[in-house]
């Protein structure tokens, strides 16, 4: 039973989402008696060893979550880091985006006029921008636009929310 419970703890883990019992039972060849044996097996096990997750089961599903008690150090964790501020480059290069959207990276180099694959990519690992389709030139490059993260991370409800900018008269200040 205890090889049984590790591998149903490999499961829920790699998943990462709830998991239907009745479909856990069926991968693993289990009637669904012995796998909430199972699941019972698990859970005494992770609340008996203190460890930092528990099992937790909503309905037909089932799925592995923190402790409770550990949820103030998870935070504590993990705040700096959703809170680190934005670069002066990757701001730069969020705007560009926000005003001019869609646009492609050659469309953001133009204005900037350096390279932005890091900004880019920063941007799309915090959930500000995405790929929102590919322009019809030749290489057909990636499109890039803002997401409903980025508007709530500002505190904008719509793009129209954004500052007015007169981007032309901008440009000629910077030269472009």
């Amino acid at each position: 039973m205890e090889n049984l419970s590790a591998i149903i703890e490999a499961i829920l883990f790699v998943s990462g989402d709830p998991v239907r019992v009745d479909a856990l039972a069926h991968a693993m060849n289990l009637t669904t008696s012995e796998l909430d044996e199972a699941l019972s097996a698990l859970a005494d096990h992770l609340a008996l060893e203190n460890r930092g997750i528990q099992l937790n089961r909503s309905g037909e599903t089932v799925f592995l979550s923190i402790c409770p008690r550990y949820a103030k150090q998870v935070e504590d964790f993990l705040q700096p880091l959703q809170k680190q501020p934005l670069s002066q480059a990757v701001l730069e290069t969020l705007s560009i985006i926000a005003y001019r959207q869609p646009v492609t990276k050659g469309d953001i180099e133009a204005v900037r006029g350096v390279k932005c694959d890091y900004s880019v990519q920063s941007l799309l690992n915090k959930g500000f921008i995405e790929e929102c389709g590919r322009r019809e030139t030749l290489g057909r490059p990636i499109l890039y636009g803002t997401t409903d993260k980025f508007l709530q991370h500002f505190g904008m409800e719509t793009l129209a929310d954004l500052p007015k900018v007169d981007l032309a008269k901008a440009e000629g200040e910077i030269g472009v």
